[in-house]
């Protein structure tokens, strides 16, 4: 059985914002976990398997480093 779970589910889970992890899965690709899925019309919505909500965790984690080591916005 295969299973893939939404942004919007993953978002929920991890506690995060929809938006920004929109941001951080721009580059990601098939073989990452990504993948997405077309409705109705020009509808399409990005799904993970479960490694790919794992490579999800470990861009967070890179991405939120990161974003330490930057200044602060004014």
């Amino acid at each position: 059985m295969s299973t893939v779970f939404t942004l919007a589910r993953v978002a929920a889970d991890l506690g995060q914002d929809e938006d920004a992890l929109f941001d951080i899965i721009v580059d990601m690709e098939p073989e990452d976990g990504l993948i997405w899925v077309h409705g109705s019309g020009d509808e399409a919505y990005p799904a993970f398997t479960t490694d790919g909500i794992d490579e999800l965790k470990e861009r967070i984690a890179a991405h939120t480093a990161e974003s330490d080591l930057l200044p602060p916005k004014p």
